[in-house]
């Protein structure tokens, strides 16, 4: 056996190779240029740079990242629906959660497609009656496993109940005079500008029912829609009062108007004390502004007559539901 150029597996060099942890020699222990300061990072909240597009990418990503550490959803850097996407949202199913919102809506006879129940939820007293009352009203029970619930909720805290609840049906504003013309009795029409609030929409709902009015008209956009918790908050009383949502809500005033309609602004400026309105028997659109703005200042100036409520001087305003109530009731008052 030949010898000639020794063990194949030999050291050809008389120098040791890298550690293990060593860095791999100097080359792998080279410096690999300067730290940068916090102002020249754009990732830091000090970043003095002028590339601010890119702070804000940094930023997001960073935000984006940590949202999926934590299992969160986030739209971070998206850019927001618009368009028929947006307005598709009032077509979607809503599901009521929680033990006493879902009672509570069952007990308004909110029109729901579904009652969900979790597999191990406590039947305490609560989710019995709402269990009975979905089964006097034929609706389909469907028990789940939690984290089936939980994924159907984005996680959001249902105690156990949900209530899938049907998309609220508009009427449209045509309907609403046609509906006040032929009513028997004098035409009374509500409008709302720029309340925001769920609940004070479905007091005034509740408020137009119980004294005479034929429909209720919201804006479609900047306003409260009919969901789940104004429902709840009317009482059932949205099941009986026509809305209609529209566009242009200066454009509708005037359109009344041009259909016969006396009508008045609540305000507290108003040029009228609402107890002497001059035209309550007549055909009426009262518009009801939101709490502290009051109504916008095209729509003052298209109404007819703006008429205050006089409160105490300490009473800065009053809510927007309570205002609309009581003008409401004048108006019922004048016409008995």
């Amino acid at each position: 056996m030949s010898t000639k150029g020794g063990h194949p597996n030999r050291r050809k060099t008389s120098k040791a190779g890298p550690k293990i942890g060593s860095g791999g020699g100097k080359k792998g222990l080279a410096g690999k240029g300067r730290t940068l300061k916090a102002e020249d990072r754009p990732w830091h909240k000090e970043y003095q740079g002028d590339d601010k597009p890119r702070k804000t990418q940094w930023k997001q990503s960073k935000e984006r990242a940590k949202a999926a550490a934590e299992g969160r959803s986030t739209n971070i850097g998206k850019p927001r629906p618009s368009g028929p996407a947006r307005r598709r949202r009032d077509d979607e199913p809503e599901l009521i959660l929680g033990r006493n919102p879902v009672l509570e809506a069952l007990r308004a006879k909110v029109p729901a497609t579904a009652l969900y129940v979790a597999f191990g939820t406590e039947l305490d007293d609560r989710v019995a009656e709402s269990v009975r009352l979905a089964g006097n009203r034929d609706l389909p029970i469907k028990e789940l496993a939690r984290r089936d619930l939980d994924r159907r909720t984005n996680n959001a805290l249902h105690q156990g109940i949900g209530l899938q609840i049907e998309p609220y049906q508009y009427s449209e504003f045509e309907d609403l005079l046609h509906i006040s013309k032929t009513s028997g009795t004098a035409p009374l029409l509500v409008a709302l500008d720029g309340v925001t609030d769920p609940r004070n929409l479905g007091a005034i709902i509740r408020s137009a029912a119980a004294f005479g009015g034929h429909g209720l008209i919201i804006p479609s956009k900047r306003a409260a829609s009919v969901t789940a918790v104004a429902w709840r908050t009317s009482a059932g009383a949205a099941a009986r009062l026509p809305v209609a949502k529209v566009v242009n809500l200066t454009r509708t005033i005037q359109a009344c108007q041009q259909a016969g309609f006396m009508t008045v602004a609540l305000d507290g400026g108003g040029d009228v004390d609402v107890f002497d309105l001059p035209v309550a028997t007549d055909p009426l659109l009262i518009v009801v502004g939101d709490e502290g703005k009051g109504v916008s200042r095209l729509v003052a100036e298209t109404c007819d007559h703006i008429a205050s409520i006089p409160i105490a001087s300490e009473v800065e305003s009053l809510n927007a539901s309570v205002a609309a109530s009581i003008a409401l009731a004048e108006v019922q008052r004048q016409r008995r």
